[in-house]
């Protein structure tokens, strides 16, 4: 992967996503070792955000500064792109200073226009169509907690947003046999569907869609939820919350599911929103493994592209 892009879950075949588990698994074990690992000496990631972050500026900022590197924090007021410059000529520039981007945008338009115009490797740390970091470290936190991918039940439930669509193509990549539930108005885009379904056809697994979050989560090993409105969507904040309601990943919702499901989450929750706060904080909550795991999956992907 030395060079390329990672815009997408789509940029990676089921070979190398899985060889990147592998490789962020080793480098999560040698960490907890406390072993000095520094394959990006000298190396410099511009991380260029629009949106606030708490997890994505973190891991990837620590991350550098483990495996031997260093990141350089670009905030709203810093670029403006858009405004003060165009999403091309910041690429332009960053490509003569920097090893590589990892851009937290609002339009996904705007990593793709950063990647076609910066010769040094683009990271989608967060668009509003894709969230594959996020994805990847799903995916590690599933095959840590219930031993394999493959065959996994995962029951999506609330908005088909960013995260949905790169967990759900990164687990029908993976076999696993996945149930997304929505409301009607905010279900997964058919094209997404379409093409996750067929992944999971090759691989072994499936993709079902339905709007009923009772018969998805029955024979669930995982269920994964996110915020029901995402950053930008501010105005709409109020009828999704009308809408939503019986989407809530709460105790009567885990009664349904198997007793061993763990409960998913990309972070920051609205507790009392999406999850109630006594599942996000129970025994059964694997959501800050998972956000544990966007260090280690990251410096795979960091390694993989810039060294």
């Amino acid at each position: 992967m030395r060079g390329r892009d990672f815009l997408s879950i789509h940029d990676l075949t089921t070979t190398e996503l899985v060889g990147l588990l592998d490789h962020a698994a080793k480098l999560k074990a040698g960490s907890a070792l406390g072993g000095r690992h520094e394959p990006l000496a000298g190396k410099v990631l511009a991380l260029v955000f629009e949106k606030p972050s708490l997890r994505t500026r973190t891991t990837f900022d620590v991350g550098m500064f483990k495996l031997g590197g260093r990141a350089v924090y670009l905030g709203p007021d810093d670029v403006r792109m858009g405004a003060r410059e165009t999403p091309a000529d910041v690429a332009k520039n960053l490509e003569r200073w920097v090893d590589g981007i990892a851009a937290r945008v609002f339009a996904h338009s705007t990593v793709e226009v950063l990647a076609q115009h910066a010769g040094i490797p683009v990271i989608n740390a967060l668009s509003d169509w894709e969230h594959p970091c996020q994805a990847l470290a799903a995916m590690l936190t599933i095959r840590e907690r219930c031993g394999r991918i493959d065959g996994i039940r995962l029951a999506w439930i609330g908005d088909g947003n960013n995260t949905a669509r790169s967990v759900v193509c990164a687990g029908a990549k993976l076999g696993m046999n996945i149930v997304v539930a929505t409301p009607e108005e905010y279900r997964l885009d058919a094209n997404t569907v379409e093409r996750a379904r067929a992944e999971a056809w090759a691989a072994h697994g499936r993709v079902e869609t339905t709007v009923d979050p009772v018969a998805a989560v029955r024979g669930a090993d995982v269920i994964y939820t996110d915020v029901w409105t995402s950053m930008g969507q501010e105005a709409s904040a109020a009828a999704r919350l009308r809408v939503f309601q019986p989407y809530q990943v709460n105790a009567a919702l885990l009664a349904r599911a198997p007793a061993h499901a763990i409960v998913m989450h990309c972070l920051p929750a609205h507790r009392g929103e999406e999850v109630a706060a006594e599942v996000l904080d129970s025994p059964r909550s694997a959501a800050f493994d998972e956000a544990e795991n966007r260090l280690h999956t990251q410096n795979a992907l960091l390694v993989e592209v810039l060294s």
